[in-house]
């Protein structure tokens, strides 16, 4: 079967977004693979597909639980059987997926960076066919990255002790040129393909703002998103609660999130968040990493980040269905003397030097001088951005605050130019009995509404409103299996509603 069988077949897509077939075709050749994409722009069908096509299993060794769970949940709504091993799992359940994975009931399988030294796992792994291995957040493996982790230094390690080495795919969203280098030592990729499918996401907004009155901006904000699904990033558990009670007590469907509350209450809140049922996530960067929600409208940082390469991976969670989403960046002086606060009482593992710590600190300042000089940038945000990560824009961008000369009284939520129009205008009636319906079917799943189909795939129905399932299959987003398990219920939608209103 050719990629663009597989692409249709499962996914409902007709084509591959920019770089997704060339990083496919180079791990198929058997090739060592580094791409640096942006958020959103499909890192996960890039070896998604290839495991599909290969013979034995296929590896994702991410530091993210939150991903393992959300990419399995998506494998199995295509009709993929895959699982994850961490410590998410209690000890009769990891006992029973490590049985499932050794007698090959499993394509794809994700695993934390700590269990790869496992004696189980690395049981399973050196007697079965690993068919590739695929290194999510492979930034995490240097230390001149934004989020090093040790336990990533032993991926190679774990490579060199399988019964063959099987093609290594390295996957990133923000790198700079130093980092890419640091990757391919550090993972010994063997003269790897080398793909930067660019930084810019078209249909992202970007805004920074130094209002008067935080609070105020905030509130004005969210009353014109409505009932448009969006997080509010904070840079201290404090200020995520103090921002969460202010919303909620002018009745918005807000709720936190970070590191200090207990585990069962953020798992709930979070999944309040990907089901709809809050439209509001107030978190810290503790919150989002991994999440595949498509439709958040907007991403407003309350805080100043501390450096460029969070910034643009958090604001980068706006938008993933290719509609216009608004990144906003409000800025105070305060943010600055906060992000120094926390370089210099930065904790360090056992045994780092102090030689080692001074240049921690050093590159985490230089950091901090490049996010200040982007929130108060008088040229196009987007350039600046882009041009951080090394990629050369020609200015004006016409979709920034700088370039839109937006005043701060001027922001709103874009409702204009999407990137997916339809040839046929949008039945906003019929649009609504597919989301109840949707809702309904996500409901007897027990899944997220966007597993069902996504907003895009409903847009075009209420739009071209097919009466049968061979037209259905040509709808966006729709593949084999979603079309044999909601197909039916979604056309039962659309033929009552045309009889309904065929006078």
């Amino acid at each position: 079967m050719d990629i663009l069988d597989v692409l249709k077949k499962y996914y409902g897509y007709t084509s591959f977004r920019p770089g997704q077939e060339e990083i496919i075709r180079q791990l198929l050749a058997q090739k060592d693979v580094l791409a640096v994409m942006p958020t959103g722009a499909g890192k996960s069908l890039c070896y998604q597909i290839p495991a599909l096509l290969m013979e034995g299993i296929t590896l994702v060794i991410s530091p993210l639980l939150s991903l393992m769970q959300d990419q399995v949940r998506a494998l199995l709504s295509i009709g993929v059987r895959g699982a994850y091993l961490n410590s998410m799992l209690t000890p009769r359940q990891m006992q029973l997926a490590t049985a499932n994975a050794k007698k090959g009931v499993y394509k794809i399988i994700y695993v934390a960076p700590e269990r790869l030294a496992s004696p189980d796992f690395l049981d399973f792994a050196c007697h079965s066919h690993i068919a590739m291995v695929a290194v999510d957040e492979a930034h995490c493996i240097s230390q001149w990255g934004h989020d090093f982790r040790p336990s990533y230094l032993k991926i190679e390690e774990f490579i060199q002790k399988l019964s063959q080495r099987p093609p290594i795919a390295a996957f990133t969203a923000t790198a700079t040129p130093k980092v890419q280098q640091d990757i391919i030592t550090r993972l010994c990729l063997r003269t790897p393909f080398t793909l930067t499918a660019g930084f810019d996401r078209k249909n992202l907004y970007f805004g920074a703002y130094r209002p008067v009155d935080k609070e105020r901006f905030l509130l004005d904000y969210v009353t014109k998103a409505g009932g448009q699904s969006g997080i509010i990033y904070c840079n201290t558990r404090k200020k995520v609660e103090s921002v969460t009670a202010l919303l909620q007590e002018r009745g918005f469907p807000a709720l936190a999130y970070h590191a200090g509350m207990e585990d069962n209450d953020r798992k709930h809140n979070q999944e309040e968040f990907l089901y709809d049922r809050a439209r509001i996530m107030v978190a810290t960067s503790a919150f989002g990493m991994g999440i595949d929600k498509p439709n958040v409208r907007y991403v407003l940082h309350f805080n100043m980040p501390s450096n460029i390469e969070d910034y643009y991976q958090q604001a980068g969670r706006a938008g993933r269905d290719g509609e216009p989403a608004e990144c906003i960046l409000l800025y105070s002086y305060q943010d600055v003397r906060v992000s120094l606060y926390f370089i210099e009482h930065s904790q360090f593992e056992d045994g780092t030097d102090l030689v080692q710590q001074q240049r921690y600190r050093e590159e985490e300042r230089r950091r901090l001088k490049q996010m200040t000089y982007y929130s108060n940038s008088p040229t196009c945000l987007r350039k600046r951005l882009l041009g951080y990560f090394g990629e050369y824009y020609k200015a004006p961008c016409r979709y920034c605050s700088v370039c839109n000369h937006d005043r701060i009284e001027k922001y709103l939520i874009p409702k204009e130019q999407p990137l997916n129009e339809q040839q046929k205008p949008i039945d906003e009636a019929l649009l609504e009995r597919l989301k109840k319906e949707r809702l309904r079917l996500a409901w007897l799943k027990g899944v997220p509404a966007f597993s069902i189909v996504q907003d895009r795939s409903l847009r075009e129905m209420a739009a071209v409103k097919p009466r049968t399932l061979s037209q259905m299959a040509r709808i966006y987003g729709i593949g084999e299996y979603k079309l044999s398990h909601y197909g039916e219920a979604l056309l039962k939608v659309i033929i009552e509603y045309e009889n309904d209103t065929d006078f």
